[in-house]
């Protein structure tokens, strides 16, 4: 590769304002191989744990920032910003934005103009992560597409008014990377003034940071893939939806996906007392504390088992 290529590579690398669209078909669906180096890099990286060791606090970090930022996805990149689910301030919105883009899974408009384009397309021929294509495009090839970089504009209108989610969205890397310099300092400063904990700055960095994003990247991955073809159809969808309890126990409650994609803009999935959904239940107690408001709920009939 040639210096200006490598030069405009790493540009986009920072900037996703700065990428090309693709000029075909086929372009569209190829893997834009320089922009995601990162992703395959940070995969990699979780094996540095050989080097660095565990410890009780370095488990536990990685453990409460997949927890944190997989609520801040489900809640606020999937229900809010996707679906409108509930109603947020400006600032509330803007503080769970930040906490989701701290996951490396870009930025709000991308996020949700992406997932409200496969909500009109799902599961056709137009749908990004169709399983049409393969169990791995619909996992992972599409995340990396060259066709899906950009943010889909015209369906998030009402998100790009905020000028800090477009900044949000066009430096998408500004985040992760301050997340993990971040976890490098406070990691620095346990080594010499707690020894005791046995962690250190590379150690918080590769389980805070690397491990449990790769986590939290395959278990919202799984929705695309695994909750298309895997679970039981309570309603008679368009799509191939299907509720998976595994699912819904690993990401919070998006598992119950079957009765999502029947009523899409509610900020409830779990429609019975047993489908264990964790993001409603923050979204209630965020919703007593008066931090959001108007969360819309389900078909009462639903709730009470009428189809």
């Amino acid at each position: 590769m040639s210096a200006p290529r490598i030069v405009q590579a790493l540009h986009r690398w920072f900037d996703t304002g700065a990428a090309q669209a693709p000029q075909s078909r086929a372009d569209e669906q190829g893997i834009d191989w320089p922009r995601v180096v990162p992703f395959v890099t940070l995969h990699f990286a979780c094996l540095a744990a050989l080097w660095t060791g565990t410890s009780a606090l370095a488990v536990a970090v990685a453990a409460a920032l997949f927890a944190l930022r997989m609520f801040a996805i489900t809640a606020f990149y999937h229900r809010y910003f996707s679906h409108r689910a509930f109603r947020a301030s400006r600032a509330a919105q803007f503080v769970f934005a930040v906490l989701a883009a701290s996951a490396a899974q870009r930025g709000p408009l991308w996020w949700a103009s992406h997932h409200r384009h496969h909500h009109a397309h799902a599961d056709g021929d137009e749908d990004s992560h169709s399983g049409k294509r393969g169990f791995l495009w619909s996992h992972v090839g599409w995340f990396l597409a060259r066709g899906n970089f950009a943010a889909r504009l015209e369906r998030v209108p009402d998100l790009a008014r905020y000028a800090e989610l477009r900044w949000l969205d066009r430096f998408d890397v500004a985040v992760p990377a301050s997340l993990a310099l971040a976890l490098y300092a406070i990691g620095t400063w346990l080594e010499g003034a707690a020894p005791s904990l046995a962690t250190d700055g590379a150690q918080l960095v590769v389980w805070g940071f690397c491990i449990s994003t790769v986590a939290l990247y395959h278990a919202t991955f799984a929705i695309n893939s695994l909750a298309h073809r895997f679970g039981t159809r309570r309603y008679e969808t368009r799509d191939d939806s299907r509720n998976n309890v595994w699912l819904a126990l690993l990401t919070f409650g998006e598992g119950w996906h079957n009765n999502h994609h029947r009523f899409p803009g509610a900020a409830r999935q779990g429609l019975r007392w047993w489908e264990i959904d964790v993001t409603y239940y923050g979204l209630a107690a965020l919703a007593a504390l008066g931090l959001i408001h108007d969360l819309r709920a389900p078909p009462a009939e639903a709730l009470r088992g009428g189809r």
